[in-house]
């Protein structure tokens, strides 16, 4: 069976709106985002709607992540 989320039904804060946003602008995955918040993945999606977040992946790394040098070298 499933866990519950731990913030399952309670209401979102400033601060969890504001967590929601810095991790979505880093590329973060809904999963992880919403196991960072306590919240289930349709929440996530349902919130950032609803505050106009996006979740849709850009082109970029995930987590941010910058590109090694080796990897950069070996590319050319």
């Amino acid at each position: 069976m499933a866990k519950t989320p731990k913030n399952q039904g309670k209401t979102w804060t400033e601060s969890d709106i504001e967590k929601l946003q810095k991790l979505a602008d880093k590329n973060t995955p809904t999963g992880l985002i919403a196991y960072e918040l306590g919240r289930s993945e349709g929440s996530i999606t349902n919130k950032a709607h609803q505050e106009n977040i996006s979740l849709q992946p850009t082109n970029k790394s995930p987590y941010d992540r910058k590109v090694s040098e080796a990897k950069k070298n070996n590319s050319k």
